[in-house]
Order: C-alpha cells, then structure tokens, then sequence
C-alpha cells in the first residue's frame, strides 16, 4: 500500500491542528515500504521544523504521523558507528524514534564519540559515558535515544565497511592477507547479507526449517517420496552455500566466489550488523 494522503497546502502546525479537528485521517497499512514510510515522516518532521518545535506542537505533529503512517515514539530507527585502529574495530548502533535525527549532525557526531570511547577505553568506559552523556543529547534532539548494541572485533588482518546511510555495517577478519582483501569481503557482505562465514557452520534449527519447506513442495509437485532424501540433500548443499559468506558467488565478479578472492586466507571474524 501507498501513503496516499495529499498534505501539501498544509504548511505549520496550526493549520495541522485544525486538519486533524475536521478529517478522519486513516493508518496505512502495515505492508507500506518501509523505506517509503520513513521518508514520508522525514518530509514532514523537515516541512514542520521539528526540532524549533514546543512540546505541544510536537504532541500535534507525533499524533498526526501516527495516525497517518502507524508511527510510535518507539526507538526504531537509528545509526551505526565504526571506529577502527590497526588490527582492532569497535562498532556500536544509537537508537533513536526517527530517520531526521538519526542523520542529525549532532546525533552522528555523538555517536562517532561513542565508538571511539569502546575502541579506545573498552566497553565498561563506553556504558559509563553514555549514562552520563545521553540525557544532554536526548533534551538537545527532543527524541528518546539509547544506545543499543556494541561490538568489538580483533584479528590479525581487519576490514570494514559502512554504507552511506550508516543502515548497515560489516567487520571482516582474517588470519592473513591485506586490509583491501578484507574490507571488498565485508562490503559484499553488506550487499548480500550472508548469515554464516562457512557452508559448515549453518545452523541444523536453520535446515530443519528448509527441510519442512522443501517436503512441502516436493509433496507438491508429486515427486515420489523414495527420491525426496536425494532430492533434498541436492538443495541443503545449494541452501548452505548461498547462506555462508565464503561460498557465495562474489558480487564484484561473479565468476569467482568469495573464497577466490580472499586468496588462500581464512575469514575467523565475521560481523554484520544492520539498523532494520
């Protein structure tokens, strides 16, 4: 579904007060883009100039989006940080209600702040700053904020990557090569969400599941059910080699998989972590 609600000759917060005394505004439904919802509460929070806001009008505008996108006060968007020195990575995400202060100036520079205190200082100094640090930044932004989880990552060799948006944020490590091997490693990572470093290491409970998927299907076609084992072990080996980041097919070449360009090293750290 679309947010179909057409708001443009509506321009402050007054004349938001009176659309929502006279219109039966409905909720979108639960299958609207995610992404479309975010920015649809993003143009608004920027047209209404949130953060010049009182908390009254803050009231007016929170319950608008609500009624209009499903919108809560809850912390369900946010930021990844990174903060890397040698063979040592720290990664940490900072949870806030909306996209417009995630990409705040001031919100990310708190958050780079805070990696660099859990790189440097570890993460008894990090829970201790942010205690102490978040109730200035939350009254400054006018959203709850809270820190969420927090990562360090050590290996021989260390790449990493963060996209743009700060949405996603991948560490590779590996017992030996260069930092260039591993960072291309964590960057197809972040295109292709792999949720395991090995063919070996995907999970029996996440087998089990595909099993009762593939019964139902062979079942389906009318396979006859003496073939199925065969038939089924063929798509457990597809299944853990398009889920494991080394047997992917590399999204830079896809005449290689991932393991050819890591040249002969082994991946013994692999963290992905997104903002979803």
């Amino acid at each position: 579904m679309t947010i179909m609600l057409n708001d443009s000759n509506i321009t402050n917060i007054s004349q938001l007060e009176t659309f929502l005394s006279v219109s039966e505004v409905f909720e979108v439904d639960a299958k609207c883009p995610r992404k479309e919802r975010a920015d649809w509460i993003y143009d608004r929070l920027v047209r209404f100039k949130y953060q010049t806001l009182g908390k009254k009008e803050k009231g007016i505008l929170f319950k608008y989006l609500r009624k209009v996108t499903g919108y809560s006060r809850e912390q369900k968007e946010g930021s990844l940080f990174l903060s890397q020195k040698g063979n040592k990575a720290a990664l940490i995400m900072l949870n806030c209600e909306t996209d417009f202060v995630a990409r705040n100036p001031d919100f990310q520079k708190f958050g780079k702040g805070l990696a660099d205190i859990l790189l440097n200082e570890g993460e008894p100094a990090l829970k201790k700053n942010a205690e102490e640090s978040l109730p200035a930044i939350v009254q400054k932004l006018g959203e709850n904020i809270s820190l969420g989880a927090a990562h360090v990552i050590e290996a021989p060799v260390l790449g990493s990557y963060i996209h743009t948006n700060s949405k996603i944020a991948v560490i590779i490590g590996l017992d030996k090569g260069d930092i260039e091997t591993a960072r291309d490693a964590a960057m197809h990572a972040a295109a292709m969400n792999p949720l395991f470093r090995t063919p070996e290491q995907v999970s029996a409970e996440a087998i089990e599941k595909e099993k009762e998927i593939w019964k139902s299907q062979l079942k389906a076609e009318g396979k006859p059910e003496q073939i199925w084992d065969k038939i089924m072990a063929g798509k457990e080996k597809k299944f853990r080699e398009e889920n494991a980041l080394i047997s992917q097919v590399y999204v830079k070449d896809p005449s290689k998989k991932v393991k050819d360009r890591l040249g002969g090293a082994e991946v013994v750290e692999y963290l992905r972590v997104a903002v979803e």
